[in-house]
């Protein structure tokens, strides 16, 4: 990005914050935690190390600056939930054991706008709940699907099927017919949310270097220290953190763990008040469906709409690189699609359009990992739901590295392993064919009017 970091995204851009990169590391050095990434991962492990014990000597290497990553480009969701549904999680680990971690999702949402609060910085917080939409019959059957299997695991109160009439009260959009109305989700601006928590550790002793990619890193070895391992040296630790979510995929050890996943946001211009009177949307709800190909939407504090999805494609060899965050005939899509539900933004323009990679493990299943033995820590595989379950990471690892038991601590998500990804050319063309599979599912559903089966090849493929 050659340091324009404001165009990285509309919420850096918008942050009202000072982008100047902190000092890089110079030389080696040593702590008693070293966190590869200041992210919302990083930043959150940060916090709640410092809160427990504030004499740690915790010290976060990143690569660009705080809130570069998915932690400052998001679609502003603080949403209860993972990728991973209640119903998968029970299969895989029970029934207890999916109740205890959604809880914990819903706490972690509470616990995003308690710190803010409490540290003083203000991250633009509306609790206006979340609305998945259906905009035809073939999509309705999994609104009811999903409120079944919330009141089965005895979340009933967490969520409610609202008809046609009762979406527009709320939210008027072109061809909706149903929607499920989840109230305990927030919208917020993230690179705010990133940004203050950097000044705050800081604040509380922590050290941030920017501009410092760590190209290596090793866990404890005998006598030997783990470590993060940069161009400029190394900083050896007691425990060694990796918080780089995709960005962990440019590490050798770690190549397959994950693959990046782009997924690609466009902003209106701030429209006008009776615009709004005609759509609504005044409780600033975030706004999803329940398609294979994910779109997801918000209302910004400053009368923008921001409307996001996936779409761009799967690179070979899982490359990283600044040229794929946009991707034109994804962006494009995006513009057409957020005219349909809405065609009152016909007649407006689009200021802004971004986007970044998400990591996505072979299971889609979250990982809250801590090896004593090596002193190696990790968290990763949000899949685009990072914004709440990194809270949760971060609290949960400084829990497991202070030795704290807690309800956290015995989630299943912690130390969960993940099988690797397929080496090349078998991942490309699996994920390739699921990409393009999926759209197709969605878009026969669309023009059939019938809901998806979820018995073909590639609707198993995308559960697996």
């Amino acid at each position: 990005m050659a340091g324009d970091y404001a165009s990285v995204s509309y919420w850096l851009e918008s942050a009202g914050d000072d982008l100047t990169p902190r000092p890089p590391l110079a030389s080696s050095g040593s702590a008693d935690v070293a966190i590869l990434g200041a992210g919302y991962s990083g930043l959150w492990t940060a916090y709640y190390l410092l809160k427990a014990q504030p004499g740690l000597r915790v010290v976060l290497l990143e690569r660009e600056i705080a809130g570069f990553g998915a932690s400052g480009r998001n679609g502003a969701w603080c949403a209860p939930g993972l990728n991973i549904s209640l119903g998968r999680l029970a299969r895989l680990h029970g029934d207890d054991a999916a109740r205890r971690t959604y809880a914990a999702v819903w706490e972690a949402v509470d616990e995003v706008g308690r710190v803010a609060k409490a540290e003083g910085f203000e991250i633009d917080w509306r609790r206006g709940g979340e609305l998945i939409v259906s905009r035809g019959s073939h999509e309705t059957p999994a609104l009811h699907a999903e409120m079944s299997e919330l009141e089965k695991f005895g979340f009933g109160d967490r969520g409610r099927l609202l008809t046609a009439e009762e979406l527009a009260e709320r939210v008027r959009i072109d061809g909706g017919e149903a929607a499920l109305y989840l109230p305990d989700a927030a919208t917020i601006q993230p690179a705010k949310l990133a940004r203050g928590l950097a000044r705050t550790i800081e604040r509380m002793g922590a050290t941030i270097h920017e501009r410092t990619e760590v190209v290596d890193f090793r866990g404890r070895r005998g006598s030997r220290q783990a470590a993060l391992v940069t161009a400029a040296g190394e900083v050896s630790a007691e425990v060694v953190v990796l918080a780089g979510e995709a960005y962990l995929t440019r590490l050798r050890q770690l190549h397959r763990s994950l693959i990046p996943i782009w997924s690609l946001i466009v902003l209106t211009e701030p429209l006008p008040d009776e615009v709004w009177a005609d759509i609504g949307w005044q409780d600033h709800e975030l706004i999803g469906s329940p398609r294979y190909t994910v779109v997801y939407l918000s209302r910004t504090t400053d009368r923008r709409l921001l409307f996001g999805g996936r779409g761009a494609p799967y690179r070979f060899g899982s490359p990283i690189r600044d040229e794929y965050d946009r991707h034109a005939p994804t962006h494009e899509m995006l513009r057409q699609t957020a005219r349909r539900w809405f065609p009152a933004l016909r007649q407006f323009g689009f200021t802004h359009a971004w986007g970044g990679p998400l990591g996505m493990p072979r299971d889609w299943h979250p990982t809250i990992a801590f090896d004593r033995r090596t002193g190696l820590a990790s968290a990763r595989g949000y899949v685009g739901h990072g914004v709440s379950a990194a809270n949760l990471a971060g609290r949960t690892l400084a829990e497991l590295i202070l030795e704290q038991e807690t309800e956290r601590t015995g989630l299943p998500l912690v130390n969960h392993r993940s099988r690797s990804w397929e080496p090349e050319p078998f991942r490309w063309l699996g994920v390739r064919f699921t990409q393009a599979a999926l759209e197709r599912v969605d878009r026969i559903a669309e023009q059939s009017g019938r809901p998806p089966q979820g018995r073909s090849l590639e609707e198993w493929l995308a559960r697996h």
